[in-house]
């Protein structure tokens, strides 16, 4: 088992990337890497501790694998500096991922005007690491074209 940990710095204000991460309409627009959307409407944030960030992630083509739905109950938030939550996985997802439950920790540190953002998240199972990896890559590429505009 492994935790995925990214850094990557964006050209936006901590108060903007906190807003990507939490607003529904801005959540819609970048979450999932590329060749995937997320539908506005199955979308819903309860932006608070116990609360939840739920959306369904849909691909573009059916000769991509699947998306699928996602649950998110929020641990500790800190606005606009930390986002912790988890998601527990069953059946399918469970086998997919290689775990029951899966924790994120973002973090966004201001960088004068700009935001590094710090994401851990985990445990994935050794095979799907990379893949993990490259999806967020993927959709932080959209999350770029978001704060720009």
């Amino acid at each position: 088992m492994a935790h995925l940990i990214i850094e990557r710095v964006f050209d936006a204000p901590r108060e903007l990337v906190w807003k990507a991460f939490t607003d529904p309409d801005q959540l819609a627009e970048w979450f999932g890497p590329v060749g995937y959307h997320v539908p506005r409407e199955s979308v819903s944030v309860d932006l608070r501790v116990g609360g939840h960030q739920r959306f369904t992630m849909v691909a573009d083509s059916p000769d991509l694998p699947p998306g699928g739905p996602s649950e998110g109950v929020f641990d500790e938030l800190v606005e606009p500096s930390l986002i912790l939550l988890h998601e527990d996985l069953e059946g399918e997802a469970a086998e997919m991922f290689g775990a029951t439950r899966i924790d994120m920790r973002i973090e966004l540190h201001d960088e004068g005007g700009k935001t590094r953002l710090v994401l851990h998240q985990g445990p994935y199972g050794d095979d799907i690491l990379g893949a993990a990896r490259e999806g967020w890559g993927s959709s932080f590429t959209k999350l770029d074209r978001l704060l720009a505009a």
